[in-house]
């Protein structure tokens, strides 16, 4: 060891300047000069140490200085993941839009996410509520983004911010300010001067705000990601070599403005360097083609829940399965960021959602539209968080290599050679059959279409086919509070002619230049002069009004009387109305209400796009068909009702409001008065009596309603609209609905919304839930007292368990809310359930047969399940009878 040692220091002292000495000639020597010459040698060896102390402290200091330099505050990346602050990190992400909600809610909702295991969120930034006005900025009530993206951070998780400042969304205009359209010689989203001037200035307004507020993570805040565009590809083509120099242009713009974050791009292949282009869709561990640089991380910045809805629409549906597949299929395949779109969906208000679009937004999220978990999918998808967090050292530090287990087989692994640090993926990819497959030797089941995920290569805590969280059922109860003194009154609207519509042409005029989005509404009016000999003299000829409508929507009347209405579709806008109408000689005034149900949102050119009456005839006369499109027309913007305020308190005294009848008359305004409803659960209004309208709650609009508009099922999209907590006064709340065609306000009802109806499904051969297993140091172990599959169920809120309404152990059938009984079931199965859950606000029941079927008689050769469904409570009265309708 000496020997190794003094080898050592000789290596070192060559690469000091004291080295040449050895070179020199040597004198004999006296014993003076030996004495000096040890002195030398002292020196020499001093000087030696003090060198090597000062590489040692040198070294040092360069480590400190690395060390801080990869925890200094900012976001940086490269092919594995994104680096925040120093530290890799798996990313669950899910799309929460601060519109769409109160900020009254904001806080439930981000807790609720954090629980259902994500650390960020997603939002887009909506340009046409925060400069509605050129130049004029609102940033307040649920338009406080900077108290949004405050909120995030309090609660330690991450934010994406999808700045666009295009962001379609289903949102008016694509988040397009109206003004923009009318800026001389501008087209969107090209390489256009104007647009671009426009763009820039928007994009620094919102860079600079959150760089005041410290908000990005290069300064201590919660932002990580920047996007900028939004599915430019979609309409790339269509604006040719334009389109590849604004890209180009966009992505240089956006990393100039130095937020120490990386900016993003979704399905934009061409995306500029440092910009990182991301995936969009269903199922992008399949489809996603991958970075276009070899040192970007795989994101996904849209995974959708299911689908959102228009007009028309039957439900959509997307299961929890579905969509754990999807996930832990792009994890396996080396993603590192997955954003749930959405996570929650929330509410449409006013006439903020774009063409068709319901004023229900993605109620079929994790989280519903009300802000109540949506079981199982959001259960199960945090469960797949937890397995996929118990796998993070291998996905993010392991080596990742695939095999072939079969056809439609596969196992995806992530192993740190001499660690012990390894997970699995094995991966049954065909959607009808379950399938065996060996792996390491041992054996495993695979639902069909489903991932089995092995935290150490050999133990299953998850699989995506397996649903072991509870469920949960949505249902409805009529408030009797609120609905206790409903009282209608009625008002109505004007129709003009052509001496009340001040805008006068020749023409019919285009309806969103005329309107410039203030309204919905546009009166065209013109006249006809008839003489006894231009009417049809035979009573089986009806003159027919025909008028062709580039969208969305139109009422005619003639002299006053309502003649019909029509209206195109999402898919196909623009429509031709044709009535059969009663004319009279003498002066015959012709009134259509045209109105849009959003403005576009997607595609190109949308600066370019029309709408309202296009031509107009007359047909069945002695005369012939008279073509009335040029017969001089005159225009009036809005309803009066809409310029009085008649929906505000201070508004609704300006005009005289009448007892209302059962069925009134179209463009017809109903106002009542009602007090908040009981408890705490969220408010919603039931106006399947209604046709097509609006609705306001204290002068602030809940969305358009539009019941008359069936789905293929013969039934509404939707017929129950959000009234949020924090629109309502304890008492005297103020209720206008606007009624276009027709409809029974008595039919109209305050309802209140709960998932108290909570329930699970277990198989006796269900792996346990992933709570039962921690990492220590990469290796697995348990933490459950046994490994037996369990029936979990959890009250919302403060609740507890007040009835168990299902329980059934052996071969039960049905859904949460709809169970039914086999031909097998342990005759003491309530009794077991109602002794481990009644009045708790949680507990677990072991799928055992010991638990209910002691002797083992019990259908001997049949596989048990157990089947539960509770009702939650207050504890303080009975339970509370089913509500008026129910739903998943």
């Amino acid at each position: 060891m000496p020997a190794a040692s003094s080898s050592g220091s000789a290596r070192k002292s060559r690469s000091f300047p004291l080295a040449k000495t050895r070179s020199r000639k040597r004198k004999p020597q006296t014993f003076l000069s030996k004495i000096g010459s040890f002195g030398n040698i002292m020196q020499e060896q001093k000087m030696l140490k003090l060198g090597q102390v000062f590489l040692a402290a040198l070294l040092a200091f360069i480590s400190v200085l690395s060390a801080v330099a990869d925890k200094a505050p900012g976001v940086t990346y490269d092919a594995r993941s994104l680096i925040i602050n120093g530290s890799r990190e798996l990313l669950f992400s899910g799309s929460i839009h601060y519109p769409r909600s109160t900020p009254e809610m904001w806080g439930d909702i981000l807790h609720k996410a954090k629980k259902g295991g994500l650390n960020v969120i997603q939002t887009y930034v909506f340009w046409n509520v925060h400069e509605p006005v050129q130049g004029q900025y609102n940033f307040n009530g649920n338009y406080d983004l900077v108290k949004f993206i405050k909120m995030i951070g309090k609660l330690g998780m991450y934010a994406t911010l999808r700045v666009g400042p295009f962001i379609e969304a289903e949102w008016n205009f694509g988040g397009f300010p109206y003004w923009l359209r009318e800026v001389p010689n501008i087209t969107f989203r090209t390489d256009n001067e104007p647009f671009k001037y426009h763009m820039k200035k928007f994009t620094k307004v919102i860079i600079k705000k959150m760089k005041d507020e410290k908000l990005f993570a290069s300064q201590g805040g919660p932002i990580i990601l920047s996007q900028i565009e939004n599915e430019y590809t979609n309409v790339q083509l269509a604006y040719k070599m334009l389109g590849t120099r604004y890209i180009q242009w966009a992505g240089k713009m956006a990393v100039g403005l130095k937020t120490g974050v990386p900016w993003v791009m979704c399905m934009q292949k061409d995306a500029p360097d440092p910009v990182i282009n991301a995936c969009n869709g269903r199922n992008c561990g399949d489809t996603f083609t991958g970075p276009n640089s070899p040192n970007k991380p795989r994101l996904w910045t849209e995974n959708w829940t299911a689908q959102y809805r228009v007009f028309g629409d039957p439900p959509s549906q997307r299961s929890a399965e579905d969509l754990a597949y999807s996930v832990a299929r792009f994890f396996s395949k080396n993603g590192t960021l997955a954003n749930y779109y959405m996570y929650y969906g929330g509410t449409n208000f006013g006439r903020t959602p774009s063409s068709f679009v319901t004023t229900r937004y993605y109620d079929e999220a994790p989280i519903d539209e009300y802000g109540l978990l949506r079981e199982p999918k959001w259960g199960h998808l945090r469960d797949l968080h937890s397995a996929l967090r118990l796998c993070k050292k291998a996905l993010l530090w392991g080596t990742p290599t695939v095999q072939n287990l079969g056809e439609g087989l596969e196992a995806q692994v992530y192993e740190k050679p001499g660690t012990g640090i390894c997970a699995a993926f094995l991966s049954n990819n065909s959607t009808r059959l379950p399938r065996q497959v060996m792996f390491k030797g041992i054996e495993y089941y695979l639902p069909q279409r489903s991932i089995s995920i092995l935290v150490d290569c050999k133990t299953v805590v998850y699989n995506t086919g397996t649903v072991v969280s509870q469920h949960s059922s949505r249902k409805y109860h009529q408030s009797e509070i609120a609905n206790k003194n409903l009282r209608w009154e009625m008002w109505r609207d004007n129709i003009p002619t052509t001496s009340d519509a001040p805008i006068k042409s020749k023409s019919p005029l285009e309806l969103m230049s005329t309107t410039k989005d203030t309204t919905d509404y546009l009166w065209y009016a013109t006249s006809i002069k008839l003489y006894p000999t231009d009417l049809p003299f035979r009573k089986d000829i009806i003159p027919v009004l025909q008028v062709a409508n580039l969208g969305h929507l139109m009422h005619a009347f003639v002299n006053g009387e309502y003649i019909g209405s029509g209206h195109g579709s999402n898919i196909e806008k623009s429509f031709v109305l044709q009535k059969p109408i009663e004319l009279k000689p003498g002066l015959n005034n012709i009134s259509l209400l045209s109105a849009t149900v959003g403005l576009p949102d997607s595609g190109a050119y949308m600066e370019h796009r029309f709408a309202g009456v296009h031509k107009v005839t007359l047909k069945g006369l002695n005369t012939g068909t008279l073509d009335l499109s040029l017969n001089g027309w005159a225009h009036k913007v809005g309803l009066d009702g809409e310029k009085l305020h008649v929906y505000r308190q201070g508004g609704s005294h300006r005009v005289q409001w009448t007892k209302a009848k059962k069925h009134g008359q179209p463009l017809t305004w109903y106002k009542a008065y009602f007090d908040a409803p009981e408890g705490n659960d969220p408010v919603v209004m039931q106006l399947g009596t209604m046709s097509k309208g609006m609705a306001w709650v204290n002068g602030k609009s809940i969305g358009r309603y539009w019941s008359s508009y069936l789905s293929p099922l013969e039934r509404p999209s939707q017929d129950v609209y959000h009234v949020p907590r924090a629109f309502l006064k304890p008492t005297d709340n103020l209720l206008v609905l606007l009624e276009e065609i027709g409809g029974n306000p008595e039919g109209v009802k305050i309802l209140t919304v709960s998932r108290d109806v909570v329930c699970s499904f277990i198989h006796e051969r269900d792996p346990v839930t992933v709570k039962s297993w921690k990492t220590n140091g990469g290796l697995i172990r348990t933490v459950a007292d046994d490994m037996k599959p369990r029936a979990h169920l959890q009250c919302p809120e403060d609740k507890k368990i007040v009835k168990v309404e299902f329980a059934s152990y052996g071969n039960p059938f049905g859904a949460c809310g709809s169970y039914g009984v086999g031909n097998c079931s342990a005759a003491k199965s309530q009794k077991v359930v109602e002794q481990r859950c009644l009045g708790r606000s949680k507990c677990s029941v072991k799928v055992e047969r010991k638990n209910f079927d002691k002797a083992g008689s019990l259908c001997p050769d049949v596989l048990k399940m157990l089947a539960v469904q509770v009702r939650c409570g207050d504890g303080k009265s009975a339970p509370s009878k089913a509500g008026e309708g129910r739903d998943s």
